[in-house]
């Protein structure tokens, strides 16, 4: 194994220093905040919408929904068709306007017409929450695929390799900005959509190209499982409590995308709302070619590796796509996913942190303690680069502790928590008048705060063998996931702020409307 390590480790060298090199470049042109934190909005709609494929292809799509898919068939293969319908209500609702009526930041949109400071506040800190949660999962996965590649069992030499992953993000952000991480998360799409597409073409060539000669193969080889494999309930129709299971968690992945701030963001990189558009076009059709990949290398390591391999496999569910790499094309393969799965949680981790970084550098530090004048014009960039370097470490010591533990509820809660506190508050201002600065307070800060004692009182944190502390009980909520309660009560609460308050934010509204329809007075792309 040590030969297949060094292997590993010398084909995602070769990537970092690629990459690294493809920041510094980025860099030269990296002057103004609208440079570092929205890339100069230089980029064009195809490239954006490859990025954004970037952004969005975590390591949990790929190496999560393949080994779920492996193990639980087609209810596995959910996961994919959830993550993918998203997108539709990013399209139709959220992209164009967003990137008429905002700058940088969530909060760009949500303080429009509203009172600046506490809806800023309220912003930053439901941006921070998913960032947060979103990278700890990130970090935690990182450790569990160096256990598998790298035959690093110990907790120590995990601990190091999160330490690096977390020290070249630092690097990736401080260095290439907005536009360093958006040229990383290109590379890393395409490499992502290329190897999952030439392993899917081996899979179905081993089959003779017979789609259900391959499924009829997974079926013989999971005899636990069997033809339970190729219908629905597996894993979610045991119980009543299960199916509601699902139908939570799909709320939750289906609302979640269109107010998750790091993909929020990338809107804000292209020159105008047309492009954002297409960007989004773009993401739909590489995002659902590549989860049409995942149903294949799913069945595909079912059929070729086995579900009980997978299961004794030190990364688990999680070890399905590389365990079929290695059956495929040998250790070869297995290092090449193994750099590419490792570049995907580098790419996805730098764009939550500069999200998270300018979130504080653009809200709170420029218009809430700076009152929306800094002493000069590089200020924010600086804050944001030292708000970085804390994520990072910050990051670094969450992914340590979260090392081993169960990170698919921490995947959950970023998505629960975006859907509740952040989708209720954009839709609301987007498209109804008499929304107001309470209405948008009672549902960021009430979302967020349903949905996290939701999570902490469910079983994913306790009470179960899976759960993450599995030595005591405190689940008084039954569904792992909130979505089916949190994000009603979000818009209810959203509701109920805004008509039991007296505050008129109506004014601005009109401009706002006009603004986000048409694209006059939107923030325009700089030039060089």
């Amino acid at each position: 194994m040590n030969g297949n390590a060094l292997l590993n480790i010398g084909i995602f060298g070769i990537f970092v220093a690629a990459t690294l090199v493809v920041v510094i470049r980025a860099s030269r042109n990296t002057k103004t905040a609208a440079d570092y934190l929205a890339a100069g909005r230089s980029f064009t709609g195809p490239q954006n919408g490859v990025a954004i494929a970037g952004d969005y292809l975590s390591a949990a799509s790929f190496l999560g929904i393949a080994g779920a898919i492996a193990l639980n068939g087609y209810d596995g293969f959910l996961y994919s068709i959830g993550f993918l319908v998203a997108w539709l209500i990013a399209l139709l609702l959220v992209a164009e306007l967003l990137r008429n009526t905002g700058k940088y930041t969530m909060g760009d949109v949500l303080s429009f017409r509203m009172r600046q400071r506490p809806v800023r506040a309220a912003a930053a800190t439901s941006t921070m929450a998913v960032s947060f949660f979103y990278l700890l999962a990130q970090m935690a996965g990182a450790g569990g695929l160096v256990a598998l590649l790298l035959n690093i069992t110990g907790k120590l030499g995990q601990a190091i390799v999160i330490a690096v992953v977390g020290a070249l993000m630092i690097a990736y952000v401080l260095i290439g900005g907005m536009k360093g991480t958006t040229w990383v998360q290109i590379i890393k799409a395409v490499l992502l959509i290329v190897g999952a597409g030439v392993m899917t073409l081996w899979v179905l060539a081993k089959f003779g190209l017979n789609l259900s000669s391959l499924l009829g193969s997974a079926v013989e080889n999971a005899p636990k499982a069997g033809e339970k494999l190729l219908g629905p309930g597996l894993q979610y129709g045991a119980t009543g409590t299960s199916k509601l299971d699902f139908l939570s968690l799909a709320l939750a992945l289906v609302l979640g995308t269109a107010g998750l701030p790091h993909i929020l963001m990338r809107f804000y990189t292209v020159p105008t709302a047309k492009e954002a558009r297409r960007s989004v076009v773009w993401a739909i059709w590489l995002i659902g070619l590549f989860y049409l990949f995942t149903l294949v290398l799913g069945y595909g390591a079912a059929a070729l590796v086995g579900p009980d391999k997978i299961r004794s496999a030190p990364g688990g569910a999680n070890s399905a796509a590389p365990l079929l790499a290695e059956a495929l094309g040998g250790p070869l393969l297995l290092g090449l996913i193994a750099a590419v799965a490792f570049a995907t949680i580098l790419a996805v981790v730098a764009g939550l942190t500069i999200t998270a970084s300018a979130s504080f550098a653009h809200d709170i530090y420029a218009n809430i303690i700076k009152k929306g004048e800094a002493e000069d014009k590089d200020a924010e960039v600086k804050v944001a680069r030292r708000t970085a370097i804390v994520i990072g470490i910050v990051s670094i010591l969450g992914g340590i502790a979260a090392n081993g533990q169960n990170i698919a509820f921490l995947v959950a809660l970023a998505f629960a928590v975006a859907a509740s506190a952040n989708l209720p508050t954009i839709l609301y201002s987007l498209f109804w008048k008499r929304f107001n600065t309470s209405g948008a307070l009672w549902s960021i800060y009430g979302g967020l705060a349903v949905t996290i004692t939701l999570i902490v009182l469910s079983p994913a944190v306790s009470g179960k063998p899976t759960s993450m502390f599995k030595n005591v009980d405190f689940a008084l909520f039954p569904l792992s996931n909130p979505g089916i309660v949190s994000i009603p009560v979000a818009f209810l609460l959203g509701y109920l702020g805004t008509v039991l308050s007296k505050e008129d934010d109506k004014k601005k509204y009109a401009e706002m409307e006009v603004r986000a329809l048409t694209g006059v007075g939107a923030e325009k792309a700089v030039a060089h």
